[in-house]
């Protein structure tokens, strides 16, 4: 589902927690604070929610987590770095890594950002790997083009209720932009790009469980794709080869 949110200034004018302090406490109370701090009063902001299910334990979830990359459907990923991890007292791992995607703007976008920086993403992860609770929360926002367009992602992973060999993802996004007059548009963009994203994050892991498995991951549509056109292709060239051989024996009838 997707709704508009109106969120306003956190009255908590301060926060000395750690980078990492929010991970730990309810909900990612301190992040989403400093999230709405920089928000300016009465900005709306675009909310999507989904959930997913992972046919995998919660402990191979969490290994195809950091082994993800890189995979077919996500050939937009070009680097991934650890800047922070550690161990808690309480033997959670936490962690900040920085990313850097390819994010390729809509034409009528490109007019707003500098042209060395159109199709370049900075991307700040934060984890927490919770063996206890058997749960994983992730919670990523992008750094560059923030004014433009801010996107962050909140993501739980957690034990299937139904079936405890299986592993659920609850994904949520919040989609800002400072932008007077083509907020909307933009959020409209955010939007689908990131449901799009969603998808093909899901087939990135199932290819991901596929190899660990030992099994042959299902092709992509873009393997299908290339392989039906050779397909054609061959045929059409066969095709060719019987009508210029007819042709031939004609003439010498």
């Amino acid at each position: 589902m997707s709704l508009n949110l109106t969120f306003f200034r956190c009255s908590r004018l301060t926060c000395s927690c750690s980078p990492f302090c929010y991970l730990t406490g309810d909900s990612f109370t301190f992040r989403f604070e400093w999230f709405y701090r920089l928000l300016p009063k009465g900005t709306m902001v675009k909310y999507f929610c989904c959930a997913g299910l992972l046919k995998c334990t919660w402990d191979q979830a969490c290994v195809a987590y950091w082994q993800r990359y890189p995979n077919p459907y996500s050939n937009h990923v070009l680097t991934e770095d650890i800047i922070f991890r550690e161990v808690t007292p309480s033997n959670c791992l936490i962690s900040r890594r920085l990313m850097t995607k390819t994010s390729r703007a809509p034409r009528w976008m490109e007019r707003y950002l500098p042209k060395h920086m159109s199709s370049l993403a900075y991307v700040i992860e934060d984890s927490i790997v919770d063996p206890q609770k058997r749960t994983m929360t992730t919670l990523t926002w992008n750094i560059t083009h923030a004014r433009l367009m801010s996107v962050e992602e909140r993501c739980v992973y957690g034990i299937n209720s139904e079936n405890s060999n299986w592993t659920e993802i609850k994904r949520e996004a919040w989609i800002s932009s400072k932008v007077y007059g083509l907020s909307r548009a933009i959020q409209e963009f955010g939007l689908a790009r990131f449901k799009t994203s969603a998808t093909k994050t899901m087939k990135g892991f199932e290819y991901i469980l596929a190899k660990m498995q030992g099994e042959t991951p299902s092709r992509t549509l873009a393997e299908t794709a290339t392989e039906r056109a050779r397909g054609t292709a061959l045929a059409a060239k066969e095709k060719a080869k019987d009508l210029a051989s007819q042709a031939q024996k004609k003439q010498y009838v």
